[in-house]
């Protein structure tokens, strides 16, 4: 029996599903007009090419680490999120900063750059799960409640990178610090300088295991704040008492890691070093053998000696890409399940030739602007990372 494919049904669920219409509640203002060549079109990459050089140095590429290979090629920069908004930053003669990553990436990007140059999101859709979690409006609320509680004075609200524009302006406006997986320690220590509270937005687990790993609190003198309970789930007598209040996010990708996983790779593969990223689960943490930003866990590997192996806890793109680098060492995804992020995985070579395509027509596609306010604000908290001892 033949069986046909049908188009779904336009459902406000499906056509979101298919990277088409908007969506205002969430982080990635899901739209992406004009027609995308089709995947398959064996000519992607001399496209690419032609329209990248018609450019010149008009156009800037940034590539994050996690992005696929057939984007990365094209990146004249690869890095973290925020190495990549500072080489934005500085090269004030590109007209054009196309961002291979996701939307809050590309928000500091334009926060970081001139008036004049435009930040191009090749997909809409390609926005962040962990940055979702925490909408301004519900940051708004508990901050009110700590106002209540008579505790605000005493809080300092930190931010990780990965959090939108909003949550990083709400962050300056109330005296706090943006931070990155590498320096979290040090603004932390920054924070607890100026109260004796931090709300840690949006990501429990950096937070979490900065705290107790790096600094010598307990689990005890955390607190979970759910923004879908009332007062965030805590009593008031835990927010008096809480030395930092977390925020109930986390990464879609580096939770699916559990502690199963790290005992599993020793028992597979005897001496086999574990290398995760501090938003994975405390449990793993604790069982890993190394803990650090994906930069630190590019640069593990790429000093580590020949014949080691190494599980490693991120990003399976970053994975592949650094075990294809090191041919020698036996490097490995720490979980049996292939786990990419699906939101960053979203750009692929189709969208990132549309994008350039447009550029070379005198088109902007899916700019990324933040309104002066936020962008105002947003910038102090940035700038406070950059002043960090």
């Amino acid at each position: 029996m033949t069986e046909t494919w049908a188009e779904p049904a336009p459902t406000a669920t499906a056509l979101l599903l298919l990277g088409r219409g908007t969506d205002a509640d969430s982080e990635k203002g899901v739209d992406c007009p004009g027609e995308l060549p089709e995947p398959s079109d064996p000519d992607l990459v001399a496209r690419a090419k032609a329209a990248k050089e018609k450019l010149g140095s008009s156009v800037f590429i940034l590539g994050h680490h996690y992005q696929r290979d057939e984007v990365i090629q094209f990146a004249d920069v690869t890095g973290d999120s925020f190495k990549l908004a500072q080489q934005a930053a500085a090269r004030p003669d590109a007209e054009h900063i196309v961002f291979c990553g996701v939307h809050f990436m590309a928000e500091s990007a334009d926060i970081l750059t001139k008036e004049h140059q435009k930040v191009v999101l090749p997909d809409l859709a390609a926005g962040c799960s962990m940055a979702d979690m925490a909408a301004l409006t519900q940051v708004e609320k508990a901050w009110d409640l700590f106002t209540d509680l008579g505790i605000a004075g005493d809080v300092v609200p930190v931010t990780y990178m990965n959090s939108t524009a909003d949550i990083k302006g709400f962050v300056g406006r109330n005296g706090g610090v943006v931070c990155t997986s590498s320096n979290a320690k040090r603004a932390l220590e920054w924070a607890y300088a100026k109260g004796s509270k931090v709300f840690f937005l949006p990501d429990q687990h950096l937070g979490r295991n900065t705290v107790v790993r790096e600094m010598g609190f307990s689990l005890d003198d955390c607190v979970l704040y759910n923004p879908h309970k009332p007062n965030g789930g805590l009593t008031e007598q835990e927010l008096r008492d809480a030395k930092i209040i977390l925020w109930r996010g986390h990464c879609s990708v580096h939770g699916r890691f559990t502690l199963d996983c790290v005992n599993e790779i020793r028992e597979r593969v005897p001496g086999v070093n574990v290398l995760v990223h501090p938003e994975c689960k405390h449990e793993v943490v604790e069982a890993a053998d190394y803990v650090g930003s994906t930069e630190y866990i590019i640069k593990v590997i790429n000093e580590a000696p020949a014949g080691s192996s190494w599980a490693v806890g991120t990003e399976l793109n970053l994975v592949r890409r650094v075990a294809a680098a090191h041919p020698d060492k036996n490097v490995m995804f720490l979980d049996r399940t292939v786990c990419y992020c699906s939101t960053m995985n979203r750009i692929d070579l189709p969208h990132l030739v549309w994008a350039l395509e447009e550029l070379v027509a005198g088109r902007v596609p899916n700019q990324i602007t933040v309104d002066s306010d936020t962008a105002h604000y947003a910038r102090v908290a940035l700038d406070q990372m950059l002043a960090l001892p």
